[in-house]
């Protein structure tokens, strides 16, 4: 009696195993690398100074002139005049490889 108990118990367990090497799969390929490159961009985000060239996400290529910490927002000097930006809006992406050495 008991070993069928410890049977059924057993093929429960292995009928979920499929499912929770999914998710360890799922977190490991997909949820962690997310996470890591959100930091990376905040920390990008964080460090920008004046007289850095940047993109931002909406494609607009200009240089820093102004950053305003209490506001977390920086003002970019493009070709149409100075425009003020979130630090959210440049993006980390677009910038490294504006400022990518040409070949």
């Amino acid at each position: 009696m008991q070993l069928t108990i410890l049977l059924q118990e057993g093929s429960s367990l292995m009928s979920m195993l499929p499912i929770l090497a999914m998710v360890v799969v799922f977190y490991f390929f997909m949820i962690r690398p997310q996470m890591q490159r959100q930091k990376k961009e905040k920390n990008f985000q964080s460090e920008i100074s004046k007289g850095t060239k940047v993109v931002t996400s909406s494609g607009i290529h200009g240089k820093i002139v102004d950053v305003n910490e209490s506001e977390g927002t920086v003002v970019v000097e493009t070709g149409a005049g100075k425009i003020k930006f979130e630090r959210s809006a440049i993006s980390m992406d677009l910038t490294t490889k504006y400022n990518a050495p040409k070949k």
